[in-house]
């Protein structure tokens, strides 16, 4: 067994016809200097930028890009001391369809500073000039803005601490303002900050949002913010469940590694980015990023589509009795459902997308959600849904309301959330509701019985669609179907009704 570290890098097996061959940095990483400082140090983080910039490394480029991981949030302590035990080196285990196992070691990471603890330290390591980018993954909910009017949330009682006391801040807009102040007061141009969230032109909002903490903290730096620091958009996409105790288990006696904290993805991966980086960046596109002008069109095709048909199959599958999203998958009656989504709801809300055919890209979905290997589990693709629904299925509900096209299957997606809010399954069992707001859906999805329009009445998360009749037909109709005949019988009628079956 070989426990992960840097001296123990050169006992992992260099014959790559041995089954227990694992790939490794072929760089040297005493050699690596930050670069970068990215807050949110998730599986997803791990299994895309920052395995970008080790490929990009391995080519013996970007080693003054070295990653400085921050962790915000209480439970990212955990992630800091696993990765400092190990040198702040990962597996990353792609896992493909067939069964094989794809292992390399990620040495992109340089440092890991858990910011509760080391609030100096982090805004500091962003001061530095050395630091040319800092990036985020601090997820849909982590930009703190309303979901319907899209305002920065100033009420938000941790925004109004570090505006109360903006050099000991606790939250990543404190953090990374508090750190772009000091580099004007010492004149050095400010860092990019590159959101790579699952946001509709995540880069925009990172800019209004960091840019609305700046104004309200001090007018004069919220206009620097806003006329000096650049916030390209991207699209990213790659299928990164939850580490798992049988990962790790699997990784050791499969491959001989002890990692306290590996990470496991599908083979598929895309990062579509906008080349805006005043300070300069990473040759990200040598090793299959691709870097365009205009973001948008990749953007809104991942969210409406892949984002978007995640929502559609996992509160349906749940209340029929699936735990995985391959299950569902592989179940033609949710795959005629999801591609139902895709071409008649989602994709009429799409413009052109270059170089992509679409119907190729909706059946690669399908293959991908249908991977056994990757058991991503349908409770992650349940949590947090205000955050996602309002940001990946409303948008098309409305441009299909707005130009008369079909929205059936998305009203159908918002009462399975509804039902799936009222915590019991098809079976009778207890659900977990992760989300937060947790306590006021379940009170509301309560009265869903009594009051069939309650859900839908929340305008916080729905805007006018309880105006539109269509939708609230639409809607109804679905939830009945849910309540008197289940998930699998609401489906089958809604095929039905388009001629599919």
């Amino acid at each position: 067994m070989t426990r992960l570290n840097n001296h123990n890098l050169g006992k992992l097996t260099d014959d790559v016809a041995k089954s227990n061959y694992v790939a490794k940095p072929q760089y040297d990483r005493k050699t690596l200097t930050p670069g970068i400082v990215h807050i949110g140090v998730g599986g997803f983080h791990r299994a895309h930028q920052a395995m970008y910039l080790d490929a990009l490394m391995n080519q013996g480029e970007a080693l003054d890009w070295g990653i400085v991981g921050v962790g915000v949030m209480p439970g990212d302590k955990r992630m800091q001391q696993a990765l400092a035990a190990q040198d702040y080196l990962y597996t990353l285990v792609v896992k493909h369809p067939d069964g094989q196992y794809e292992p390399r070691v990620i040495g992109s990471m340089v440092n890991y500073l858990f910011a509760p603890e080391e609030t100096e330290a982090v805004i500091e390591q962003m001061a530095d000039p050395a630091i040319r980018i800092v990036s985020l993954t601090v997820t849909e909910g982590g930009y703190n803005f309303h979901p319907v009017s899209g305002e920065f949330d100033l009420d938000n009682p941790q925004v109004r601490a570090d505006l109360a006391n903006p050099t000991q801040p606790t939250t990543s807009f404190g953090l990374v303002v508090e750190a772009l102040a000091r580099r004007r007061t010492r004149g050095i141009a400010p860092f990019t900050v590159m959101s790579c969230d699952n946001i509709q032109g995540n880069g925009d909002v990172a800019k209004r949002m960091f840019g609305a903490y700046a104004q309200a903290r001090d007018a004069e730096l919220g206009a620097w913010v806003a006329s000096e620091v650049a916030f390209p958009n991207a699209m990213v996409d790659r299928i990164t469940p939850v580490t798992s105790p049988t990962d790790i288990d699997e990784l050791s006696q499969r491959f001989g590694v002890e990692d306290a904290w590996p990470v496991v993805c599908e083979p598929f991966t895309q990062w579509v980015l906008e080349d805006h980086f005043p300070l300069g960046r990473p040759a990200f596109d040598k090793v299959g990023v691709q870097v365009v002008e205009d973001v948008e069109p990749y953007e809104l095709m991942k969210l409406r589509l892949l984002n978007a048909s995640h929502q559609a199959l996992t509160y349906f599958g749940y209340l029929a009795g699936y735990r995985y999203a391959h299950e569902v998958c592989q179940d033609p009656l949710f795959v005629d459902f999801l591609l139902g989504y895709m071409r008649e709801e989602g994709t009429p809300t799409l413009a052109p997308v270059p170089g992509v055919d679409l119907e190729t890209y909706r059946l690669t979905l399908i293959e991908r959600f249908a991977n056994p290997q990757i058991k991503d589990t349908l409770a992650r693709l349940c949590a947090e849904s205000s955050d996602r629904i309002p940001k990946w299925l409303v948008p098309v509900i409305r441009q299909q309301l707005a130009q008369g096209g079909e929205i059936e299957r998305s009203a159908a997606v918002v009462a399975s959330w509804a039902r799936y809010a009222e915590g019991v399954d098809e079976q009778g069992q207890s659900i977990e509701i992760v989300d937060r707001l947790k306590a006021p859906l379940m009170a509301i999805a309560a009265e869903n019985r009594q009051r069939p329009t309650a859900f839908i009445e929340n305008r916080e998360l729905f805007g006018d669609l309880i105006d539109s009749t269509r939708f609230v037909e639409a809607y109804l109709a679905a939830l009945s179907s849910l309540h008197e005949r289940g998930a699998r019988a609401t489906l089958e009628g809604l095929a039905s009704s388009k001629g599919t079956v």
